[in-house]
């Protein structure tokens, strides 16, 4: 761990090492439920489309992913990877830069690492709403949640040392979970920009007192 922030962590959500069959059904799995969701919408993911479209029994699909939210997080794996690997190792502000140099400031970091996560949350809401909704701990299970608040918890304490950095990091996590921006966007009409200056401003409360 670097002075600037949370460094070698492993990237969460990545599928697990596995049997060359394991992972052919694992493939069909995803590209159906991607063609699925390209040709008719959200609405038609359920696990038994998905099972009938990649040709495999709907219990295979159910073991895979547990759950319709389980098998969206992985339809959205890439997306989340690579955002996962510019906070962690990318360059600054978002990243760490390099561990030599100076570097951004933990606060930099924070401020990038919300605005970047609003433009992830923008480009697939929907798909985020569908897996953070499909049951009332969805969003916090899934291995993304735990990785994003330890980040934000390290940069946290680092600005203000002794504060409660995981209730903090939960507190700014919170505006962006889907079902909230999707209704901010289109139903209260906020431009993702103001979403973004809420965001700053709520950040203010964590900066060190003067």
């Amino acid at each position: 761990m670097s002075g600037n922030g949370v460094r070698g962590l492993p990237l969460a959500g990545g599928p697990p090492v596995e049997r060359a069959d394991a992972a052919e059904n694992r493939r069909k799995i995803l590209a159906a439920a991607a063609e699925l969701l390209a040709s008719r919408g959200v609405e038609a993911l359920s696990m038994d489309e998905v099972a009938r479209a990649a040709g495999v029994g709907v219990g295979t699909v159910y073991r895979r992913f547990r759950d319709r939210a389980g098998l969206v997080y992985a339809v959205l794996d890439d997306r989340e990877r690579e955002f996962q690997e510019g906070f962690l190792q990318g360059p600054p502000p978002l990243g760490p830069g390099d561990p030599d140099g100076a570097g951004p400031t933990p606060l930099e970091r924070v401020r990038a690492f919300l605005h970047a996560l609003a433009d992830r949350t923008e480009a697939q809401s929907e798909l985020l709403e569908t897996a953070e909704m499909d049951s009332a701990d969805a969003r916090f299970r899934d291995g993304w949640y735990a990785l994003y608040q330890s980040h934000l918890a390290t940069l946290i304490t680092q600005i203000r040392p002794g504060a409660d950095g995981i209730y903090l990091a939960d507190a700014l996590l919170a505006p962006l979970a889907a079902n909230l921006f999707r209704y901010q966007r289109h139903t209260q009409g906020m431009s993702l920009e103001r979403i973004k200056t809420g965001l700053d401003a709520l950040l203010d409360g964590i900066r060190p007192a003067a």
